[in-house]
């Protein structure tokens, strides 16, 4: 979910399988904003993490039209799975509901080796940048390529990049990404995820806060800086997961980044990022990042709504907001509206189908 930040109060609903809704003034209205489902590759019903996975507007949107969206198409090339790609669509002239479907503009393609971790989120910074989050190319262990995708600063995968679409043909880097007359991909502005499911910049703060899907045991929430390396595969959350790699590579792990927050997976399988709420509504959640996981099981939906309290500098402690057993639902994603309020995305069955998945927005008592 996104808003268009053009004072209008919009949401955006990105469907999974290519579709893009508008909600206004509380209703929804059916006929899709944007329908890419020929693009898109085809999608397993019973499960599949690929399809549209992630929608962000221009800063400046209310006078130029473009949005950006990430989706997995069909692979063009040998040994793949399919390709991720980032393109740019532009609003309707006719109807401010509806971008206009001739108007795509690919800017980056990325080669998936595998059908899962793939990433997708989308934010524009106060930079006026362009941040895109890439898994490692799924399987597991990172075990593409002879050091895996997330040590490999050649790579897009296992990264999240930041680029210019205001300036070049399709883009240009930001002259201070870490990497700019260094070795390591241009693009790179942070390395060494395993799959930043969803992430955001806090709107008073501007840090940016990143949750990365775990590997066998931990799930764990970054706040992440320009050029630092956050250690997967060679760490899972605060865990070692290969030390051999760092030696290999000559890494010391004291100079990683470090999560502010990991959990088990007694607690949930795989985190889904949120927000630092700066709402209205609530002065007592006011600050506290709220964030969820997609579900304890793959048999039955039983995700959490979780919010971390920085109770003092540095130590962040996790609260359930809603009671265990009160929400069944497989959650998906979590969104932010113009005021800052927030919204829960979820489903009741596990694969991109049905018509199980709705929309709710949190009120705190």
């Amino acid at each position: 979910m996104a808003h268009s930040g053009d004072n209008t109060n919009r949401l955006f609903i990105a469907d999974q399988i290519g579709k893009i809704y508008v909600i206004e003034n509380d209703e929804f209205i059916s006929e899709p904003f944007l329908d890419i489902t020929n693009k898109v590759v085809s999608l397993d019903t019973v499960y599949d993490e690929r399809g549209l996975l992630g929608l962000a507007f221009h800063p400046n949107f209310e006078n130029n039209g473009r949005f950006f969206v990430y989706y997995s198409s069909e692979k063009t090339a040998e040994n793949i799975n399919h390709e991720s790609i980032l393109s740019e669509f532009s609003i309707s002239d006719e109807n401010p509901n509806l971008a206009d479907p001739d108007s795509e503009r690919v800017i980056f393609r990325v080669n998936q080796p595998e059908a899962n971790h793939n990433g997708g989120q989308l934010v524009f910074g106060k930079d006026g940048y362009l941040y895109i989050g890439l898994g490692d190319g799924g399987g597991a262990g990172d075990v593409h390529g002879t050091i895996g995708n997330g040590q490999d600063i050649n790579t897009p995968l296992g990264s999240i990049l930041r680029i210019d679409v205001d300036v070049g043909d399709p883009y240009s880097i930001p002259s201070d990404n870490p990497f700019v007359g260094n070795e390591g991909l241009d693009e790179i502005y942070a390395w060494g995820f395993r799959n930043p499911w969803k992430f955001s910049f806090d709107r008073e703060t501007d840090y940016l806060f990143v949750a990365d899907v775990g590997q066998d045991n931990w799930e764990e929430i970054d706040i992440v800086e320009k050029g630092i390396n956050y250690g997967w595969r060679i760490m899972e959350g605060y865990n070692p997961y290969d030390l051999d790699l760092a030696d290999q590579l000559d890494i010391d792990i004291e100079t990683l980044g470090k999560p502010i927050h990991e959990y088990s997976h007694d607690v949930g399988k795989s985190i889904t990022g949120g927000f630092i709420y700066r709402g209205l509504q609530s002065e007592e959640m006011f600050g506290k990042y709220i964030f969820a996981d997609w579900s304890t099981s793959f048999v039955r939906s039983d995700g959490k709504i979780y919010f971390l309290e920085e109770s003092e500098p540095d130590n962040w402690e996790r609260y359930e907001l809603i009671p265990s057993g009160a929400f069944n639902r497989f959650i998906l994603s979590l969104g932010e509206d113009e005021q800052g309020e927030i919204y829960i995305l979820s489903k009741t069955v596990l694969g991109p189908s049905g018509n199980s998945g709705d929309v709710r927005r949190i009120i705190f008592n």
